[in-house]
């Protein structure tokens, strides 16, 4: 049992202090390092920044306790498995960081082109604000991760390290989520997602959507082709803003539409549609722009 109540030892909770110093940080600089530049987005206004540290609490709580589920479960894995990793040794914690990072841009990519997927990830992409405040505005959802994890203590690693990983790589993003930093060095920017990569990705310009998900490492999406390289300063939110400030609105407003959707449909084909395609489908999409114009990505 002492080894299980270690594993709940969530890492994101002990860098609490950490995020409030650096948004802290970076409140002073647009106060007193101002470069005659309009803050614009990254500016903090006080519903928004409530918003997102209610949100953030939210999800500590939701995710602890699915975390207790989730472990429970994948320690049975683990055992069934005679796959074992030894966590003692370096290569074994590279591997858990590389292979949860390949993970989370694969659930990431399917998070926004799942509708049902995307009702809850778009929790962390409705505000029209991007500073290291929006980092905290997350999902009180967290259901598709712990499936797509599944493998991972079937090839031996340990549970308690899947966490471990996962956590590791939302404390590194939390740090690209500002305007404050422009371009980094050239090799860092080819290999690691960076604040000008994510800003692309927070972004409802036609040329950004779909973007850049990458947790840690960029090169998921160079591999794959769902780089953007920043042009311009985004615009950010949902192509459809949502009006409200209310943390549950703007947690369930998108399954709510679903619901609508499916209970007004006539067809299985159009009820899967409305569940599975792409955000922003309906029965006469005829191709990608259409898509586009009703997206909320």
């Amino acid at each position: 049992m002492s080894s299980f109540a270690e594993s709940l030892r969530d890492p994101v909770v002990f860098a609490i202090p950490v995020f409030a110093l650096f948004m802290a940080l970076e409140l002073l600089s647009l106060r007193f390092l101002d470069d005659g530049e309009d803050p614009g987005a990254g500016a903090y206004e006080a519903r928004d920044t409530r918003t997102n540290m209610l949100m953030g609490v939210g999800s500590l709580i939701v995710n602890g306790s699915a975390r207790i589920f989730a472990l429970v479960a994948y320690s049975a894995l683990y055992v069934l498995t005679p796959l074992r990793l030894d966590a003692h040794r370096w290569y074994t914690w590279v591997f858990a960081i590389l292979v949860v990072d390949l993970l989370f841009y694969l659930e990431h990519r399917a998070a926004h082109r799942v509708r049902i997927l995307w009702a809850a990830h778009q929790a962390h992409h409705n505000s029209r604000r991007f500073n290291l405040s929006t980092a905290v505005r997350q999902k009180w959802n967290p259901w598709w991760e712990l499936v797509v994890w599944v493998p991972l203590p079937l090839m031996g690693l340990p549970p308690w390290l899947i966490f471990t990983s996962f956590s590791a790589n939302l404390i590194f993003q939390f740090f690209v989520h500002t305007e404050r930093i422009d371009r980094m060095w050239g090799p860092i920017e080819f290999v690691f997602n960076t604040p000008s990569h994510h800003r692309v990705h927070h972004a409802t310009d036609p040329e950004y959507l779909d973007r850049n998900y990458a947790g840690i490492l960029i090169i998921w999406d160079r591999m794959f082709g769902s780089y953007a390289e920043e042009t311009h300063r985004p615009t950010y939110g949902l192509t459809t803003n949502i009006d409200s400030y209310n943390p549950f609105r703007l947690q369930y407003h998108e399954y709510a539409a679903i619901a609508r959707d499916v209970r007004r449909s006539s067809t299985w084909r159009e009820r899967l549609g409305y569940l599975f395609a792409p955000p922003g489908w309906h029965p006469q999409a005829t191709g990608p722009s259409e898509l586009l114009e009703t997206a909320t990505v």
